[in-house]
């Protein structure tokens, strides 16, 4: 079974994702507030992947993200970008982090599933 991160400091953004990702793909869902205490979840729980929000208070996405990348326990767990940005420059600015996909909200939470298996080349 995949086991999958959200981190957002947005409770019903967090809640409708994990909700919607065990109901489509009956994954496995982990959930954290804030860049911080993803890192922590991360480094525990070990998932299979990262749906991460750009915009956090404190720590953002793309800062926790580079923190991820320093730690040899997360550096290999592929992330995915959650954003309401979709202006050119952001996705190049986040492209260029080296995340694996940027996915936009609002997302629908029927085919979210869909989407980060396409993007990870999983095959359940």
């Amino acid at each position: 079974m995949r086991r999958v991160l959200i981190i957002d400091d947005e409770d019903d953004i967090r809640e409708v994702a994990a909700l919607s990702l065990e109901a489509t793909a009956g994954w496995d869902i982990l959930t954290a507030s804030s860049g911080r205490a993803g890192i922590a979840t991360a480094e525990t729980e070990r998932p299979d992947a990262i749906l991460m929000d750009v915009m956090m208070p404190v720590m953002d996405g793309p800062t926790t993200f580079k923190e991820l990348q320093l730690n040899p326990k997360t550096a290999g767990i592929p992330v995915l970008l959650l954003t309401a940005k979709v202006q050119g420059v952001d996705q190049r600015r986040f492209a260029n982090l080296g995340v694996a996909a940027t996915l936009f909200k609002p997302f629908d939470p029927l085919t979210l599933a869909a989407q980060i298996s396409e993007v990870l080349g999983w095959k359940d």
